[in-house]
């Protein structure tokens, strides 16, 4: 019975601690400005199933597409086996479901494969990361704590793995030595290796089992509330990230309507201009400017380095990596957050996303191709962000780089990119 009251209290404790920490994350998102994501349901539930079930474009890299299928795969599903400890640890039963005779000998059979490929899996991405070095994993923005972030996890996931198999293991000895409470039930082709290196008396078996189940309940509690200060928070978000993705095509950036509206009535002195709400500011100076989807996105970031690995702009040695923008954003936004819940309200603190952490050399360096959102494997939109940015440096401050200057000139007075008049675009045929 103490026993069970101590389960029960880490596990209404951690349950409580994890629902104020997705609150949290929920109201840093709403500071975004609204947007529509709803239209196109059936087009949205494929991008979800496709992108974020079917990892659809991991596998443009198929050796790490491979390894990270196994283990999302195999985490998720052996987490299933959480509800069969839930029960047990609530009501001081062992297997609870070791009523279901063969099919759940298949399951644990089946849980088991899963954790070895887990285990496998995370042990080469931690000598991929640590060993190998590859170049993606590194930059100027990943200081310390990402690297870390990345090699905790993966430690975390080894260790609950190995708990998980050497738990089985001794459960399987004690029902092989007829021990109380330790009924006849599943099947162990993996932890049965095992075997050869555990004791054989009852008493140390029964402390190796009950530690590592306890190891394993409080690990999985503890990776729960530790995802909000991680980027394996994707693990979540992916799923609602890609549900919300731009159905647009990827070269179609969207329209101000406050300045359609002029636009349309200069051109046209008929026109009736849509009654809009005023326009605060244009483009983006800081979180409260961008979208929710932008502010979703900066929390589902999964730091894999994809889209900074295939920026032209970061390749020639310019100083943008699409990840780094996704990454101030998202610590842009937790220190706003922070602060609204500690005054009350949003308050200016003499600081901004423009400038305090994203540079104008950044924003200006990117030749808006796309290939970042092309190669983001959960659909994140950098270049909206960047292109928001911008927006807020012409049209508001009148800032850009000098090249750009005579462009604008340009199309103001010419109506065109050229220095020439309209009239004369075509006088290049002359003589032909």
């Amino acid at each position: 019975m103490i026993g069970q009251l101590i389960f029960g209290t880490l596990l209404l404790a951690a349950v409580a601690l994890a629902i104020c920490n997705a609150r949290k994350i929920f109201q840093n998102i709403r500071l975004g400005r609204d947007e529509r994501r709803f239209d196109h349901p059936s087009k949205r539930w494929r991008a979800m199933l496709l992108v974020a079930f079917g990892q659809k474009k991991m596998f443009k890299r198929p050796f790490a597409a491979l390894l990270h299928l196994f283990v999302y795969l195999g985490f998720c599903i052996i987490n299933i086996e959480m509800l069969e400890i839930v029960i047990d640890g609530l009501f001081g039963t062992h297997r609870v479901f070791s009523g279901l005779g063969a099919f759940y000998a298949l399951l644990i059979g089946a849980f088991e494969w899963l954790a070895l490929g887990v285990l496998a899996g995370c042990i080469v991405f931690l000598m991929r990361r640590n060993i190998a070095r590859i170049r993606r994993f590194s930059g100027t923005e990943m200081t310390p704590w990402p690297r870390t972030d990345a090699n905790l996890i993966l430690t975390a996931e080894i260790l609950l793995m190995a708990a998980f198999l050497t738990m089985n293991a001794a459960d399987h000895n004690l029902q092989l030595l007829g021990a109380p409470h330790y009924t006849q039930a599943g099947a162990f082709p993996v932890s049965g290796w095992l075997l050869p290196l555990l004791p054989d008396d009852v008493s140390s078996l029964i402390g190796i089992e009950r530690f590592c189940w306890w190891f394993h309940i409080i690990g999985v509690l503890v990776f729960l509330n530790y995802l909000p200060y991680s980027k394996h928070l994707h693990i979540v978000l992916a799923f609602p990230n890609t549900y919300f993705s731009n159905l647009n095509p990827k070269g179609h950036f969207t329209t101000m309507e406050s300045v359609a509206n002029e636009v349309k009535a200069m051109l046209d002195p008929t026109y009736t201009p849509m009654a809009i709400a005023a326009t605060l500011r244009f483009g983006a100076k800081d979180i409260s400017d961008l979208t929710w989807k932008n502010l979703l996105e900066a929390y589902t970031c999964t730091e894999c380095g994809r889209c900074t690995a295939v920026c032209p702009a970061n390749m020639t040695g310019k100083l943008l990596s699409p990840r780094k923008i996704m990454m101030d954003t998202r610590d842009r936004m937790v220190e706003v957050g922070n602060k609204v819940r500690k005054n009350k309200e949003l308050t200016e603190d003499g600081k901004s996303l423009l400038d305090d952490y994203i540079t104008r050399e950044e924003i200006w360096a990117c030749t808006t191709c796309n290939a970042c959102v092309e190669a983001c494997p959960v659909n994140i939109n950098p270049l909206e962000i960047i292109m928001e940015l911008r927006r807020y440096a012409v049209m508001e401050e009148s800032q850009a780089p000098a090249s750009l200057h005579a462009m604008f000139s340009n199309v103001e007075n010419n109506g065109a990119p050229w220095k020439y008049a309209q009239a004369d675009r075509a006088n290049w045929v002359d003589g032909n």
